[in-house]
């Protein structure tokens, strides 16, 4: 599965080669900004386009499962964040703004 620019790792985890960034965190900045691979190049300067153009035909080779675990990183992002909304640090830093 692995191709030019990007390995896998031994959980089967996408890395753009020598760059220690992993192939959906390019996705993800594509999807989420809009970026284009100058734009990404730009935001991640240690990047090359070849990496960026690599990663992200990795991910249309493979779009069903990196699909699958972007949707399930979100998931994992919202219910962390839904466990830290009300938890007792939030609401005594909450407290501490609106009575500083």
């Amino acid at each position: 599965m692995a191709a030019p620019h990007v390995w896998l790792d031994e959980n089967g985890v996408a890395w753009v080669d020598q760059a220690n960034t992993k192939v959906i965190q390019i996705v993800q900045d594509m999807m989420a900004h809009g970026w284009s691979p100058e734009e990404i190049h730009f935001q991640h300067p240690h990047l090359s386009l070849a990496q960026i153009h690599a990663a992200i035909a990795f991910y249309y080779d493979h779009q069903a499962a990196l699909d699958t675990e972007i949707k399930a990183s979100l998931g994992r992002y919202r219910k962390a964040r839904a466990k830290t909304l009300n938890s007792p640090l939030r609401r005594k830093l909450l407290a501490a703004v609106k009575t500083g």
